[in-house]
């Protein structure tokens, strides 16, 4: 078996593991109630979501941790399916789900309900674990520093590395999780970038880092068949706080995170809109320069329907997928 096709068999595997294991899932998150809270300042279509069974990142998370870990343990037996180095990012994948399982519980019971953890709080620990996180990619990995289109020698970064790392890491998780917003988007542009990256991995000779990329893409498929419009259950922040969390890592392990900007347009694009909503509103003593921030609230106030705006975020964000692969091999 080729390593491209080990890799898309595995999207398969926990593709259909993913989709077996959904419903009883679902069916125990409705018993618990656990429901998602509508924010009341946004779009009105949206507060038929309310009650929708939240925390469905775990759908994707356990199924992608099962065969990540099965596959080591073959090694025992003599048959190496996947190396020890995708242990850092599914300990990252694991770590900051546990942070969005915190916030996502803490969204459903008690004085925060609606909110979740204090702002501050939540990137305080984004923050702990991203370092730690770097710490692991640059002293147990020693992945490459930086790659640069047209440039094929590593840039070394020095002591920059670990800030720099721990920054895109941060960075990114809360660009998925701002993505996170309306039925099947995160899901859909997530899947893409790791996709993509995971392309990028196989051109390297990273064959286990591609074939935990295309793990991840077969379970947030399997996790979609309940997420497209209308949802049977949302992401939380167990799931998009994880994703853009390992996203980042596996990009820093390639070497080719300076693409993550274009291979992840779309979250990074809501990110920088809910940045500029923010400073506009502080500058300009309450003006607004979107309708509604993150971005993709503004298109549907505009008169996108929700099904339009994934849609045509996600043409976007494929399109800059395939540019990002193509500039990794200039």
């Amino acid at each position: 078996m080729t390593q491209s096709s080990m890799a898309v068999a595995l999207a398969g595997f926990s593709f259909m593991l993913t989709v077996i294991w959904g419903p009883p899932l679902i069916r125990v998150l409705r018993h618990f109630k656990v429901g998602k809270a509508i924010r009341v300042e946004g779009p009105e279509r949206h507060f038929t979501k309310i009650g929708t069974p939240t925390m469905g990142g775990v759908m994707v998370i356990i199924p992608v941790a099962l065969i990540t870990i099965l596959l080591n343990a073959s090694s025992l037996f003599g048959v190496t399916l996947l190396g020890q180095s995708v242990l850092v990012p599914l300990a990252a994948m694991m770590l900051f789900a546990a942070l969005g399982a915190v916030d996502d519980w803490a969204g459903l019971r008690g004085e925060r309900k609606a909110k979740g953890l204090r702002a501050r709080t939540k990137f305080a620990y984004q923050v702990i674990l991203a370092v730690f996180i770097a710490l692991a990619l640059r002293y147990v990995l020693e992945s490459p520093d930086m790659f640069l289109p047209g440039y094929p020698v590593v840039i070394r970064l020095g002591v920059w590395y670990v800030p720099i790392a721990a920054f895109w890491i941060v960075a990114t998780s809360n660009a998925v999780n701002l993505t996170d917003g309306l039925d099947g988007l995160a899901g859909l542009i997530s899947a893409t970038a790791f996709a993509a990256y995971g392309g990028i991995a196989l051109i390297q000779g990273q064959i286990f880092l591609a074939r935990f990329c295309f793990t991840v893409v077969g379970a947030i498929f399997g996790f979609l068949w309940f997420n497209v419009h209308p949802a049977l259950l949302f992401m939380g922040d167990t799931g998009s706080l994880s994703l853009g969390a390992v996203l980042a890592v596996v990009a820093l392990m390639t070497g080719q995170w300076p693409l993550l900007p274009v291979i992840a347009i779309i979250p990074f694009s809501v990110e920088m809109s809910v940045v500029l909503q923010v400073a506009y509103f502080k500058w300009t003593g309450g003006r607004r320069l979107f309708k509604m921030a993150p971005l993709h609230h503004h298109f549907e106030l505009s008169g996108w329907s929700e099904t339009q705006v994934v849609q045509r975020f996600w043409l976007i964000g494929l399109l800059f997928a395939m540019i990002g692969v193509a500039l990794s091999v200039v």
